[in-house]
């Protein structure tokens, strides 16, 4: 039990309920300058200091029940629940008719010890016996009649604070993290004043490294740098910056790219239209950094949650309101996409909620809309203000910030597992570079990852100039995955993560084979069932990639040749590697391209590329090939 809790007990233990009941009007005068005293200090919102005053005045006045009345506001306003619910129930045995001035204060402070039925029923008590209707006392009835049911079913939350390597006497908070899960960036007030972004690498054995400053350009001296997010490469930081030199608004959304060397350039302004007269802050990169999410406010509409799509020109399209599951009346800020690129988190006061700002989850829907926004439950969400969630991306680990007990100061920043219900898919990666396969020269070009069920594009991107590329991998689905580049054949691969185990994730640098007569490429996303030659729907990603790579040289012709592996007799394994080398070109002759530009050729299990001995060297031999003949 604290001090002041001590203070308030002994003052009710030795109260004899026969004492006489101190009112401003009759209190000594001490007692009253210690009470107008505090008053002063809250309307300067110096709460800490009137908590002082008014212990003051009760000291003087151990029955003077407006300074309880007044102190138990000022708690619920410090945010210590505890200590009001005390100085309400001492207010309270002292003259019971005296509590309405503070009923609805003590109805938030039991709400924020989690007590949300008792806070319903005595926000019920303060309505009915109102004589004037209060549009805050319905709100709160509203938000305790959701938290009272919500709250009976409690979800796991155990946070932990990540520790002195990260968290200091200042506030640390929006903390971002690469797709690796090694890199994280966080912003600090150094001092109480000027915002900064400091990053920590994970030592596999050490953990989190002690944090150091992301040093100059992206932080400077003279502005505040906040709200930022790291691409899942970590080559690339999106963030806001408020009365910049040049900026459109009040805060506008800058980014700053990495060089091979590691050192960050001089921020940009994204400018229009991203940027506007308006707010806007709190960006957030997709996986593939192809769609960008951020918070606008504007004055018709308060703060709502955007999205706009980086363009073929490498502008960023006009931005777009998310739909009425995601933005509301009410305030939306912090949006995290998740780099399964399904799953979106984020802030809001307009869905029902505990109070305040709430975390919230909503998935992307087959027609790519967004589902209903989902509250993560009690006591992740309280009365207080809860935002800025990330999970890495192995699904279930989530950061915050928060000024919880066990902070080093104020704001601090936590981890903890979230629960399975509000997890988004655990989602690996592929990265690498790629390559002349003649001259070794670094290709920027156009990689895409699809999924083989449905067809859709899951992630497209274009690599760096470096050639380097990073794409996500959400576990529970199979995918065809290309790479392509004008003047050169696509490269062809496939990711089996619906069923599998695989727990780490892959590196392919990946080598393009100019169009030349030399050229071989391997269909991986050419499929069949055992023994049959009849294309699985799940090949015509791959079927209309060769369709518009004829197109494009319309001179070109090609053998498409099949191949088996050594399972089963020589004969019937020529017949079957001739029949899908033809089913292939049938295809193709059907989607337009000339017959005579095409030769379907079976080798059966002659020109194996793996020992037959395995399973996945007899899944090497069972293969298509696409092979230029003539350009």
């Amino acid at each position: 039990m604290n001090k002041i809790l001590l203070v308030l007990s002994c003052l009710v233990f030795c109260l004899d309920m026969s004492a006489q009941v101190v009112t401003y009007e009759n209190a000594k005068k001490k007692a009253q300058k210690s009470f107008d005293n505090a008053q002063m200090a809250v309307r300067e919102y110096r709460l800490a200091d009137a908590i002082d005053l008014l212990q003051d005045a009760v000291r003087t006045e151990p029955g003077f029940t407006d300074a309880f009345g007044q102190m138990t506001i000022t708690y619920v306003e410090l945010k210590k629940y505890k200590d009001a619910i005390a100085s309400f129930e001492t207010l309270k045995q002292l003259d019971s008719g005296a509590t309405r001035p503070a009923l609805m204060a003590y109805s938030k402070a039991l709400a924020g010890e989690g007590r949300f039925k008792e806070a319903l029923a005595k926000i019920e008590l303060y309505i009915s016996t109102a004589k004037i209707k209060s549009e805050k006392a319905e709100a709160l009835r509203v938000q305790y009649t959701f938290a009272a049911e919500a709250a009976s079913k409690p979800v796991p939350f155990k946070p932990h604070n990540l520790g002195d390597s990260i968290n200091t006497k200042d506030p640390e908070y929006f903390p971002s993290l690469t797709i690796d899960n090694r890199t994280l960036i966080f912003t600090r007030r150094v001092n109480g004043k000027n915002e900064d972004f400091y990053v920590s690498e994970k030592d596999d054995s050490l953990g989190w490294m002690p944090a150091v400053s992301i040093g100059q350009p992206v932080n400077s001296s003279t502005n505040n740098e906040g709200a930022q997010n790291i691409s899942q490469d970590g080559n690339m930081l999106v963030f806001t910056g408020c009365d910049f030199p040049g900026g459109r608004g009040s805060c506008d959304i800058y980014y700053s790219v990495r060089t091979e060397e590691g050192l960050w350039v001089e921020p940009i302004n994204m400018g229009s239209p991203i940027n506007t007269r308006d707010w806007e802050s709190q960006p957030c990169l997709s996986a593939d950094k192809s769609t960008l999410y951020f918070a606008r406010e504007t004055a018709d509409a308060g703060a709502e949650i955007f999205m706009s799509k980086l363009q073929p020109n490498g502008r960023w399209g006009f931005p777009e309101r998310l739909g009425p599951n995601i933005n509301t009346p009410g305030r939306e800020t912090t949006p995290f996409i998740h780099p399964d690129n399904q799953t979106l988190y984020f802030a809001s006061n307009g869905h029902p909620g505990f109070g305040g700002m709430d975390i919230f989850y909503s998935r992307r829907q087959a027609d790519g809309s967004w589902g209903p926004a989902i509250n993560l439950g009690y006591p992740i969400n309280t009365v207080d203000e809860e935002a800025s969630l990330v999970v890495a991306s192995d699904g279930k680990t989530a950061y915050y910030a928060s000024d919880r007990a066990d902070s080093r100061g104020q704001l601090d920043i936590y981890s903890f597992e979230l629960y399975p219900e509000a997890r988004p898919l655990k989602t690996l990666y592929v990265r690498g570079y790629v390559y002349d396969a003649k001259t070794q020269r670094r290709l920027v070009a156009d990689v895409e990852l699809i999924n083989l069920a449905t067809g859709l594009n899951v992630a497209t991107i274009r690599s760096d100039k470096m050639g380097n590329y990073l794409v996500p991998l959400p576990v529970g689905k199979d995918y065809a995955f290309s790479v392509n580049k004008k003047g050169y054949l696509f490269f062809s691969d496939n990711f089996s993560l619906k069923s599998s185990s695989q727990d780490s994730s892959f590196e392919r640098n990946i080598a393009l084979q100019p169009l030349d007569t030399s050229a071989v490429l391997v269909l991986h996303n050419i499929f069949f069932d055992t023994r049959q030659y009849t294309l699985k729907i799940e090949s015509v990603t791959e079927l209309n990639r060769l369709v518009n790579l004829m197109k494009e040289n319309p001179t070109l012709v090609t053998e498409i040749g099949g191949h088996t592996d050594d399972v089963g007799n020589d004969k019937d394994n020529q017949l079957l590697s001739e029949r899908r080398a033809q089913a292939v070109v049938k295809y193709l002759v059907e989607k337009g391209i000339q017959p005579e530009r095409l030769q379907a050729k079976g080798y059966g299990e002659s020109v194996p590329v793996a020992e037959n001995t395995t399973e996945a060297g007899r899944a090497q031999n069972r293969r298509t090939e696409f092979k230029i003949l003539k350009l």
